[in-house]
């Protein structure tokens, strides 16, 4: 039997190591954000654009900005610029050039390039070869040569031109209006009119077509007879205000947001305050170091791409977890007074800072297992302690708090400027949510939930696998027994400090049986009392938890409920209320899923446990959780969706704050009839361009505030449990 369980380890080694993703650099986008400073503010905001130096600068109607620290502020660094009319700027060899109401000209090769253009009034220019410039205004174009020579000339032409743009490929010069593109070349020039439109607004030149943007989609022109295509209108959105080709990528502008084409012909969505200051794109440009500049109404945002492994998003996200995430030694979200400032933040309990403090723990746990890091195991350590005073403080043996503050601060009375009347009505009156501690100095929290007790379980056992020191395992399994003492001690309840059972920790067979086989609660909570049963079992051996879950089998079903497969689950009129897919139950199941599978007390239970998780995985696939992946997995799954978890880790944002986002009015997703698991559309979008939230909301596409910044074990407990089960490598330069 030995021999067969190491084969069986070796196979689904080879299987796993086979399929793990090779975590080489990818490059991970990023934003940095300017806004107006005080002495700027209202001023309007006209074109963005870097030079070799690395300098990136703005053109407003207050005169040039200068990008810095987070910034827009006056540029003086060339006083002489401070007192000439710049109209325009652009630049040409990686160097800033500028149109003035009088000439053409840059600081650059000495200063020694100025010419004259005589147009009154000049609203557009472009640089071409040689030091070539092709200046326009409403009514004149004139093509200047280095030397300040008028090499070519039109006049009263009523153009009204929106964008110039200089064709390298083809040596010609591209003039925009609302209404039509006109080409005039260097070797003849010409004005000759190619294309005809209206509510014209943008031009790119992008693979050596001519992609031309619209008030409600784009057009694109190809080759030299410029034939013109279809109006595209399977956008993000169709108000396209600009247009850039930008490291052979096309990026688009438009009033709701920004995006770039991929080569899969799909799009990567910049827009909200995750990356934009604004979503009114007035210019795109590109940056130094690999950036794309966005000049929006009220400000500019640097998009930054940045060589980065799997394991060094980690590592960025461990630092800010431990630096504005840790709170008593549980994990805590950071709640902003002001949205989007950091410097505002302040800790704030939640009903399940149990559940999110054992998720970050098990990702050190895993990390410590993975890498042997004695800070790994510092902070497990740091995290089994809170969760251990969890149930130190309440008077109810076995009983796990929601949460613990010290009194008088655990409504958040002081920091969200509450009042007397509503502490009082809420805490001191009322007294159901928060208990005084027997020390009187301590509040915690009660009317705990399923969500908890599955956490408890989940990371205690883990902790028991792969703490190194006996005496701490010895503490994680004594977690383990006062709480399945607990619940068999009440008749299959969680009891609260009135002597009745909590809303939601309920698992007495009367319950859990009252629901129909289609309602996930009887399937949930029978998986998840006998994981904890067997759980418990496994680590003190005593035979009263093994008889428990035996009775609660043969007596009342429960095996038979756990092992319904996933698809029975559907909507239910009424009383039950399962009018839609529970994601937060989806948290809870594959949490416990690998002690409900590796517990179990015999094979023949093994295997059938296994393959009604997998039903449930099944199910799960299109939303490419990695957690659910890399859980899966660790129950001897030997095949799981690696790529599609590295895509959701790779894709998962840089910015963990709760920005507001819409996604409502995008044109270029393929929506879905409404359904009961509450997906809107045909394919999960990416983690960056949904509203950010936890592993129970995976369709949750708008909302948000900007009042809180998440705490980053999303991210690290999904990371680690990948390595820990092989389907993650060490990371490779």
């Amino acid at each position: 039997m030995r021999k067969l369980i190491i084969i069986v380890g070796l196979i689904f080694s080879m299987l796993t190591n086979a399929q793990e993703y090779k975590d080489v650099p990818y490059l991970q986008d990023y934003a940095v954000k300017f806004a107006l400073n005080d002495a700027n503010k209202g001023a309007t905001l006209l074109q963005i654009r870097s030079d070799r130096n690395l300098a990136i600068k703005m053109l407003s109607d207050n005169g040039l900005l200068n990008a810095y620290e987070n910034e827009l502020s006056s540029d003086m660094q060339y006083r002489p610029l401070t007192d000439m009319k710049i109209v325009a700027f652009d630049n040409y060899q990686k160097q800033y050039v500028y149109l003035t109401d009088t000439s053409v000209l840059s600081n650059a090769w000495g200063g020694t390039f100025e010419v004259e253009h005589g147009i009154q009034k000049p609203t557009h220019f472009v640089m071409g070869s040689d030091f070539n410039s092709l200046v326009t205004s409403s009514n004149e174009i004139k093509l200047i040569n280095r030397e300040g020579k008028v090499i070519w000339e039109a006049n009263q032409i009523g153009l009204n031109p929106i964008s110039l743009h200089f064709d390298v490929k083809q040596g010609r010069f591209l003039l925009l209006s609302d209404n039509a593109i006109y080409v005039i070349t260097l070797a003849n020039p010409e004005l000759k009119k190619i294309f005809s439109g209206s509510n014209l607004t943008a031009m790119a030149v992008y693979n050596n077509d001519i992609v031309v943007g619209t008030n409600n989609g784009i057009i694109t022109l190809s080759g030299m007879t410029a034939t013109e295509s279809e109006v595209n209108q399977k956008l993000p959105w169709t108000e396209i205000t600009a247009l850039e080709s930008i490291n052979e990528e096309l990026w688009f502008g438009s009033t709701k947001g920004a995006f770039k084409l991929r080569k899969d012909g799909k799009y990567d969505y910049y827009a909200s305050e995750r990356w934009l200051v604004d979503d009114e794109v007035i210019d795109i440009a590109e940056g130094p170091e690999n950036s794309v500049l966005i000049a929006t109404k009220t400000g500019l945002s640097q998009i930054k791409f940045v060589s980065m492994t799997l394991a060094e998003k980690a590592e960025y996200f461990q630092k800010i977890q431990r630096l504005r995430h840790i709170r008593y030694g549980l994990t805590a979200n950071l709640e902003l007074k002001i949205p989007g400032d950091l410097t505002t933040g302040y800790y704030h309990d939640t009903d399940n800072d149990g559940l999110w403090t054992s998720m970050y723990l098990a990702g050190e746990l895993y990390r410590y297992a993975v890498t042997k890091d004695e800070d790994a195991k510092q902070n497990a350590y740091e995290a089994f302690e809170a969760m251990e005073r969890l149930t130190a403080l309440p008077p109810m043996h076995g009983f796990p708090a929601r949460s613990f503050e010290r009194d008088g601060y655990e409504v958040g009375l002081h920091a969200n400027g509450f009042s007397e009347e509503w502490y009082k009505k809420h805490v001191a009156e009322n007294g159901r949510i928060w208990q005084l501690a027997e020390d009187k100095k301590w509040r915690w929290k009660s009317t705990t939930s399923s969500d908890e007790t599955c956490g408890h379980f989940y990371v205690h056992a883990l902790f028991a696998e792969l703490a190194p020191d006996q005496e701490w395992k010895d503490r994680a399994i004594h977690q383990i027994k006062i709480q399945m003492d607990h619940i068999m001690d009440n008749n299959w309840y969680l009891v609260d400090w009135n002597g009745k059972p909590t809303a939601w920790g309920k698992w007495n067979p009367k319950y859990v049986n009252s629901f129909p086989i289609n309602v996930g609660d009887r399937r949930l909570n029978s998986t998840l009392i006998l994981s904890f049963l067997q759980t418990t079992y496994h680590f003190t051996k005593d035979e009263k938890y093994k008889k428990a879950a035996l009775k609660l089998i043969k007596r009342y079903g429960y095996d038979e409920n756990a092992n319904r497969p996933a698809t029975t689950i559907g909507f239910e009129e009424g009383e039950y209320l399962s009018d839609k897919w529970n994601h937060s139950d989806d948290e809870m199941y594959f949490l416990t899923i690998p002690s409900f599978v590796n517990y179990s007390f015999t094979e023949e239970q093994r295997l059938k446990h296994f393959e009604t998780v997998k039903s449930h995985w099944e199910i799960e696939r299109s939303e490419k959780n990695p957690l659910w992946n890399y859980l899966f997995a660790l129950t001897g799954a030997a095949k799981v969706d690696v790529e599609e978890s590295a895509w959701n880790l790779r894709e998962y944002p840089m910015d963990m704050i709760d920005w507001k986002i819409d996604n409502s009015h995008r044109k270029d997703l393929v929506e879905i009839e409404p359904n009961f698991r509450s997906q809107t559309y045909s394919e999960v979008l990416p983690p960056d361009e949904r509203v950010l939230h936890k592993h129970n909301g995976a369709y949750r596409n708008n909302g948000g505030s900007g009042m809180q910044e998440y705490a980053p074990y999303i991210y690290l407990l999904p990371y680690w449990a990948g390595r820990y089960a092989d389907l993650i490598s060490e990371p490779k330069q």
